[in-house]
């Protein structure tokens, strides 16, 4: 670790991520913060600054202010001077966010898993002075630097760096779901209906390719429970760039309790000509799956290739993760394992002298999965060797 310093952090957009991601800098950092939310809704950004301050068990500065169009070109800009951004707002406005980021020197970290905007920030931040980790959420995020890391410890092992089958699996759900959609929302409406409209990015045969969302859908048993699976985009991140040449099937699926997809398919062949579908499937879901705050997030990751004596051989890690204890407040799963991997990230810029573009599978694992965010929340009450090394990045393979 560096010296210990206060950091100016902005977090832009107050939600569920932007104050749960605030709440945990707050608890687990190794280092010092002031927080500053911004949010269009002056009220909302009000509000999230106090919930930090008094979830917390630990003394933080909060601030709240307005995130409007222009505000970064005003006199005594609240990025002025800061060390980092965390874009929590919608994808569509990871752009604009991680230009302000630019223009004014700051670390920047997002969270979507929407793949032209990230494209556009790759393109953007290619020449930074700063860090920008991009999607670097739960999926994706968490679950790609969690699968390269079963990779890492498959060739240790088995001394094969080519593998048949690398896969990604996650599910934000609900203890009990009922007919007909099995279902209930735990996070943004729109970003569901968007996974699953939009083309997801896998490997085939080696090779990187696009093939179309809830294209494949199948069964799986996690932990003895059997649960759906089926291509989403955005989940992915990179490893299909990173793994083309080495695995011969990787892919990220979501994963929803049986007669989910059929559900959602019924409704996508009712959608309108000429209809905006996301926007006909989000309105559909809001008006037919409840909102719940009692939620598990189900992760599954797996390594499978052979060995030097052609032995098949798999390498696979699962998590079932509930509402989380942080500070004084307790977290809906969702919140503390998208929160927990961003926080991490941060730590990682903060404290190393990283610039330009950073992808999931650029971080290591060794070192991301023993910080203090992710022990907290992935592997609480686990005795984690913790590296105490600042936090770095190596390539994928």
């Amino acid at each position: 670790m560096t010296e210990y310093k206060n950091f100016k952090v902005i977090i832009a957009g107050a939600g569920g991520i932007g104050r749960a991601v605030g709440l945990l800098l707050a608890e687990y950092a190794d280092f010092g913060v002031s927080l500053f939310l911004g949010d269009r809704d002056i009220a909302a950004a009000t509000d999230a600054a106090h919930w930090i301050r008094t979830g917390s068990t630990r003394a933080v500065h909060t601030e709240a202010f307005g995130l409007l169009p222009g505000y970064e070109n005003q006199e005594n800009s609240v990025f002025v001077h800061a060390d980092i951004i965390l874009d929590c707002l919608p994808g569509s406005e990871a752009p604009r966010i991680g230009a302000i980021a630019k223009k004014h020197g700051l670390h920047y970290v997002n969270l979507t898993e929407y793949v032209e905007e990230t494209e556009q920030l790759k393109k953007m931040a290619r020449d930074a002075r700063t860090g920008f980790i991009l999607q670097s959420g739960l999926a994706p995020g968490f679950v790609n630097i969690l699968a390269n890391s079963l990779y890492k410890e498959f060739v240790l092992r088995f001394k094969n760096e080519k593998v048949e089958y690398i896969g990604m699996k996650v599910g934000a759900l609900t203890e009990n779901a009922e007919s007909p959609h099995f279902y209930g929302l735990t996070w943004s409406p729109v970003g569901v209906a968007t996974e699953y409209l939009k083309d997801a990015l896998i490997i085939d045969n080696f090779k990187k390719t696009s093939v179309p969302s809830l294209s494949d859908q199948s069964s799986i048993i996690i932990n003895g429970i059997q649960y759906e699976e089926n291509y989403t985009s955005g989940g992915a991140a990179d490893l299909p760039d990173a793994f083309a040449g080495l695995a011969r099937k990787l892919d990220y699926k979501t994963l929803r309790y049986p007669g989910h997809y059929n559900w959602i398919k019924k409704l996508l062949q009712q959608v309108p000509q000429g209809a905006d579908p996301v926007e006909f499937l989000e309105k559909h879901m809001l008006s037919s799956v409840p909102l719940t705050d009692k939620d598990m997030v189900v992760i599954y990751a797996s390594v499978r290739g052979y060995d030097h004596l052609t032995h098949l051989r798999s390498i696979e890690k699962a998590f079932k993760i509930g509402p989380a204890r942080v500070g004084n407040t307790t977290m809906r799963a969702i919140q503390s394992t998208t929160a927990a991997p961003m926080a991490e990230c941060v730590r990682m810029l903060l404290t190393g002298r990283h610039k330009g573009v950073i992808l999931q599978s650029q971080i290591d694992p060794a070192i991301y999965l023993t910080g203090p965010f992710i022990r907290a929340v992935y592997f609480p009450g686990e005795n984690i060797k913790k590296n105490e090394q600042d936090a770095g990045v190596t390539a994928a393979a």
